[in-house]
């Protein structure tokens, strides 16, 4: 049983926008499909083609037999190998139509529309398709982007975890990390520099020690920086999916992006129209309850 997984990050999977930067958070939230397959086909080898950027997240990933790095060969090799099952989560009109011609028996997620050319999708991914071309749709859906994507495939969501293929070289010995980085691609996602400041200075008046983001130029160390923190406070960014993925406790600060497409596996969620709605004293005392319920 051979499964192709098509996820390079340069779409985000349940919105409209197609972009040429990878989106490193939507690759590492599209990891529960894995052992999701793994239940389904026990015996299958799995290939994920991902973009170069993304390659850290999934490299020695359990579940993932074989990773194709992007580049402007690989397509020519897919369409000469055989798949079981090909998974297409990219709406770049391109892989569209590589995935409508590699030879598989079954195909789910975005396929090319000939006669329009552009994405549509395969029968069974109605559901992701409406999500990201109909507005209405979209402002009313509460099902989270992990739940889509494992019933797409014909299974159940059961809270399966993000598999992250990286283990980390640190333990943890701060209390609170402060990811307060955001990438240039969204700056209206950032939390206000003295709002950071004034929440340290709250938790360290209660003994607890803090950390500020480290190894945003390495991604392994962005990793290890991460894990060592108890709990990370963050806003909608790749660290947050990061830290889920950990296993951290997290206090997610979300201001124009809506939390109800992420599954919080462990924390706690602030949801404001803008990110100047969110005081400090909200972020304390959702930590506060952290630290106290741990």
């Amino acid at each position: 049983m051979k499964i192709l997984i098509i996820k390079l990050g340069f779409s985000e999977t349940l919105d409209e926008e197609i972009s040429r930067f990878s989106s490193l958070g939507d690759v590492l939230r599209t990891t529960p499909i894995l052992p999701t397959l793994k239940e389904q086909y026990p015996n299958s080898k799995i290939t994920w083609l991902v973009d170069e950027a993304p390659y850290a997240l999934l490299q020695g990933n359990k579940y993932i037999d074989r990773i194709l790095i992007w580049d402007s060969f690989v397509g020519f090799q897919l369409l000469e190998e055989k798949f079981d099952i090909v998974i297409n989560l990219e709406k770049i009109a391109g892989l569209c139509a590589i995935t409508n011609r590699i030879n598989a028996w079954k195909k789910y997620g975005f396929r090319f529309d000939e006669v329009q050319g552009t994405y549509d999708v395969y029968e069974g991914s109605e559901y992701a398709f409406d999500l990201c071309t109909k507005y209405n749709i979209k402002k009313n859906n509460n099902k989270i982007w992990q739940e889509v994507l494992i019933e797409m495939v014909g299974s159940t969501w059961q809270k399966q975890p993000y598999v992250l293929g990286y283990k980390p070289k640190t333990q943890e010995v701060n209390d609170i990390g402060f990811n307060y980085k955001v990438g240039a691609k969204f700056p209206e996602k950032a939390w206000d520099d003295e709002n950071w400041k004034a929440l340290e200075i709250k938790l360290r008046k209660d003994g607890l020690t803090i950390s500020w983001q480290e190894g945003l130029e390495n991604l392994y160390q962005y990793i290890d920086w991460i894990n060592t923190n108890k709990i990370i406070v963050t806003s909608d960014s790749l660290g947050l999916h990061i830290a889920l993925a950990l296993g951290k406790h997290v206090v997610a600060m979300f201001g124009p992006t809506s939390a109800k497409e992420v599954y919080f596996y462990s924390g706690s969620v602030i949801q404001k129209e803008k990110m100047t709605d969110i005081l400090p004293q909200d972020v304390y005392e959702k930590i506060i309850a952290l630290v106290n319920h741990k």
